[in-house]
């Protein structure tokens, strides 16, 4: 292993008890994954900046990280876990009552014998957490349900899908090399409020204009004028959903115009071909209707992004939560394929994190299957285990055999983040029985039988499984817990330990001896493994060489050196173990990205396949497309991202409230002035799940045609315990939809690009402010 970073002589410890002084803490609120350098007061956070001296991060830090104190000194958060009573109201419970009403509310369930009646919901912020990383597979494992549910089909499950047919693996998914690169594309992402997503990239605008300075293109694709495409050397502001067209349409190009030159790539890729057949008629002309950008436009970009030395192409939620989430993100990875960026320095490259699996010898795998089961009800197909998040409320409501009859939710908020949450809502109130693993109160949690409340972040160690492995440049980093957790406080991954002591019969057993089960059982495969450094070796003198203060950091010390730059468990002194990563409190720098094909592939035939069949066979619907547009006086829809928010969750945080972080409907001068609408006016928007009234936001930030509410607010349900959020509710943009709408490849819901009705919530003001007078930039 190689590396860099600077071992501990800091005055600045990993962990302070509950001493005070300064910390180290990676930030879990984006994902970022900043350093940061906290102040200890006693049991209390009282401030947070960017860690200079991060390997990674190099002191950047957001709003959001600067308020890490506040989130976790949250006096709404609950500290104690709440069970319902006979009475039907929620009242505080000791934590061996919780788990005793846990293990008898599933067991009452999973007696009947159809352990499909227990469904999962993982919210966004499992990916935040070790315990979210580390404890849901054994949860899943356990229950054998196949009603398992995430916010992924709320997002990124497009990206996953896509890459799990290009590559053989969901979770091979290229990054761009932001610090190496001469031209980027961006489509669908504002990263400038973001801070990035599915690449993990600390501070994403400086390295945007670091881009700049070098002599480099940025091009950002967007229906809104975002802080990114005011940064952008060019804007297309492009009709929402129709990224995939404007894709298809720059194949095309390359094609016809002989711009394709996929480099050393070439002998591990097939369907290149078929992809030229299936282009060949949507040529620019054909589809700047649609997409209202010149096919002039379409040229030129494309011939750039062909001609740079280096160049990448990259889409997030804006390309993934539309109609064609799917084929718009396999198309990104067929133009940097194309252009002979994929795998390449500059291009769009695989990251390797320290407790991936460690490199072997290329060779065909299983590939990646679709829909190996369906819902019961409408028959949605399952896409990386999981269902749609929009078949949930039906699976609980439809009596039939199979229904779902308890739900367990972990960190999730569904009713605010899933289309249609009022029917969602309903539908809770029908469960026998529900479990929130979850520090609020909060939109979905109000419903359950039982709370259990984590302690505090500052309680729990942080080591970024999912991330590090989105990351742009290789490194590795953990902190400990910066304050123990006090009397009646259990961590979260406590917690998840006990819950599956409940699933097996034995609430009230050691949660340690989950980890320690785990550990026997990937050191027993690992022993047995031909391609493993610790093959033919004892599986328990193994587990007994591990370091580490509690189950959890044992397992990381495990995985450490089990993967890539690990030590083999001593069959290399210079690879990674916990107590080296310990010894370097600011993290150690692995490396930039390097090229990883065919090692990384996993598809039946060991290649890239360009063209897999699922992907070909969405083209007609597509082709469709281009004779589809909106018609009459319906707007079309789309979220926004806010520095200050992300999601639902961060809402009841006084300091990231105010300044643009507000909910209102931004729409452009010259349709607020044919609607009669007016700054700070309200406006009624009327979609097919439902109407919400608004704050209207004159600006020319949006495009004509198009208007932008933000997703995760709504904080207007009685029964929460979020005052903050209270004050200042908003309105849940996710009413506006009834759930029909999904990308059938991946079953993510369609939350952008969908056609809504606006009309003044009252008569218009007769001012000179009507229509003409925008809001004053972001």
């Amino acid at each position: 292993m190689t590396g860099t970073g600077t071992p501990s002589t800091s005055t600045v410890g990993t962990g302070t008890g509950s001493e005070t002084g300064a910390a180290l803490r990676i930030c879990p609120l984006c994902e970022a994954t900043c350093g940061l350098s906290v102040t200890v007061e006693g049991e209390r956070i009282t401030g947070a900046r960017g860690d200079r001296e991060d390997v990674f991060s190099r002191g950047f830090v957001c709003p959001k990280g600067a308020s890490f104190g506040q989130l976790d000194n949250d006096p709404d958060r609950l500290t104690r876990p709440l069970v319902r009573g006979a009475d039907g109201k929620l009242a505080e419970a000791s934590w061996d009552e919780a788990f005793a009403a846990v293990a008898a509310g599933l067991g009452a369930v999973l007696a009947d014998g159809d352990p499909h009646g227990v469904a999962v919901y993982l919210g966004n912020p499992n990916v935040h957490s070790m315990a979210g990383a580390l404890y849901p597979p054994q949860l899943l494992g356990a229950l054998r349900t196949r009603n398992f549910y995430t916010a992924s089909t709320l997002d990124q499950m497009p990206k996953h899908v896509s890459c799990g047919l290009l590559y053989g693996d969901p979770l091979a998914i290229p990054v761009p090399d932001v610090d190496r690169t001469d031209h980027l594309v961006i489509l669908g992402a504002n990263p400038l409020e973001s801070n990035g997503s599915l690449a993990t990239v600390p501070d994403f605008p400086g390295k945007l204009k670091q881009l700049r300075r070098r002599g480099g293109l940025l091009t950002v694709v967007d229906p809104r004028r975002t802080r990114t495409a005011r940064l952008a050397d060019r804007h297309l502001a492009i009709r929402p959903g129709s990224d995939a067209l404007l894709l298809m349409a720059m194949v095309q190009v390359l094609f016809a115009e002989e711009l394709t030159d996929t480099g050393v790539l070439g002998p591990h890729l097939t369907g290149v071909e078929e992809i030229r057949a299936l282009a060949a008629d949507f040529t620019p002309e054909a589809v700047e209707d649609a997409c209202d950008i010149p096919a002039a436009e379409i040229r030129g970009l494309t011939r750039e992004l062909a001609g740079a030395e280096r160049a990448a192409v990259y889409g997030r939620v804006g390309s993934s939560t539309v109609e064609f989430g799917t084929v718009t993100n396999w198309l990104v990875d067929v133009v940097n394929t194309l252009t002979g960026n994929l795998d390449r320095p500059g291009g769009a490259m695989f990251p390797l994190s320290a407790t991936a699996r460690a490199p072997r010898a290329a060779q065909p795998g299983p590939g990646f299957p679709l829909g190996r089961w369906h819902s019961r009800v409408s028959g949605h197909p399952e896409a990386k285990s999981e269902l749609p998040v929009v078949a949930l409320a039906e699976e609980i409501s439809t009596p039939g055999e199979g229904r779902v009859r308890a739900l367990l939710t972990l960190a999730g908020n569904p009713v605010l983040s899933a289309p249609d949450g009022e029917g969602l809502e309903r539908a809770l109130g029908e469960l026998d029985f529900m479990v929130s693993l979850d520090p609020y109160l909060n939109e979905t949690t109000r419903h359950a039988h039982v709370v259990l409340p984590p302690a505090r972040h500052s309680r729990s160690g942080h080591f970024d499984f999912a991330f590090n492995a989105l990351a742009v440049r290789n490194q590795v980093r953990y902190t400990r817990a910066v304050i123990e957790p006090g009397e009646g406080e259990l961590t979260e991954e406590t917690i998840m330990a006990r819950l599956l002591l409940c699933l097996g019969g034995t609430p009230d057993a050691d949660p340690g001896t989950v980890d320690e089960k785990i550990i026997a059982r990937t050191l027993g495969k690992a022993a047995a493994d031909p391609h493993s450094p610790v093959h033919g070796q004892d599986p328990d003198l193994l587990a007994g060489r591990l370091t580490g203060r509690d189950g959890v950091e044992r397992r990381l010390d495990m995985m450490l050196r089990l993967g890539p730059y690990g030590d083999g468990f001593g069959a290399d002194p210079d690879g990674l173990t916990l107590a080296k990563v310990l010894d370097h409190p600011h993290g150690i720098d692995l490396g930039p990205m390097r090229p990883r094909l065919p090692e990384a592939l996993r598809t039946g035939s060991g290649t890239v396949e360009l063209c897999p069949e699922p992907l070909r066979a969405d083209v007609p619907r597509l082709r469709a497309a281009l004779r589809e547009r909106a018609a009459g006086d319906s707007l079309v829809l789309v979220g926004r991202r806010h520095l200050r928010s992300n999601n639902s969750w961060l809402h009841n945080v006084p300091a990231l409230r105010g300044g643009s972080n507000r909910c209102t409907l931004q729409i452009h001068p010259d349709d607020a002035a044919r609607l009669g609408l007016a700054y700070d006016s309200r406006a009624r928007v009327k979609g097919a799940g439902g109407e919400v009234t608004v704050p209207v936001e004159v600006t020319e930030a949006v495009r004509t045609g198009v208007v932008s509410l933000p997703h995760g607010w709504g904080h207007d349900r009685p029964g929460t315990r979020m005052r903050v959020a209270a004050d200042d509710p908003g309105v849940n943009v996710n009413q506006l939809l009834d759930g029909t709408l999904l990308d059938p490849l991946s079953g993510t819901a369609v939350l952008n690009g969908f056609p809504v009705q606006v009309a003044p919530a009252a008569p218009s003001p007769t001012t000179s402010g009507v229509g003409g007078t925008p809001s004053p930039p972001e």
